[in-house]
């Protein structure tokens, strides 16, 4: 039961967060989904980055789930993105949707694997400074 408060909390975190950049980005009405296309690239490096950092002696299974989970999950929207796909098809602008998809697969992608990386050097810096 303690397990859903902490994705919970979490969600509830990721949800505002992903709320606030979209406020700040225009909507997709008016063109190109720019602001699901960060949230989800970002949510991705986030996400690579952070279960690689997170090994059991460092991070609690419950920052594990709030965080991994319940923040990266609400603040990341595969709905929203499918939702822009068909709006940006229905509404004839077949080359954008192509863009988004491709982009977005692309950037997920390789920002994902960017934050492996990313977390592989800090815990490699870190397991040097402890043995040091």
């Amino acid at each position: 039961m303690k397990e859903l408060l902490y994705i919970g909390a979490g969600g509830f975190l990721g949800t505002l967060t992903r709320y606030a950049i979209q406020l700040g980005i225009p909507s997709a009405n008016v063109g190109f989904p720019w602001a699901v296309l960060l949230i989800n690239a970002l949510g991705s490096l986030f996400l690579g980055w952070f279960f690689t950092i997170a090994v059991p002696d460092k991070v609690t299974p419950q920052l594990r789930l709030a965080i991994g989970t319940g923040f990266t999950g609400a603040f990341t929207t595969f709905s929203t993105f499918t939702l822009d796909i068909v709006r940006l098809f229905e509404n004839g602008m077949w080359t954008k949707a192509v863009i988004y998809i491709v982009a977005s697969l692309l950037a997920g992608l390789l920002l994902c694997a960017l934050g492996i990386q990313l977390g592989q050097l800090m815990r490699g810096k870190s397991s040097q400074d402890g043995a040091a």
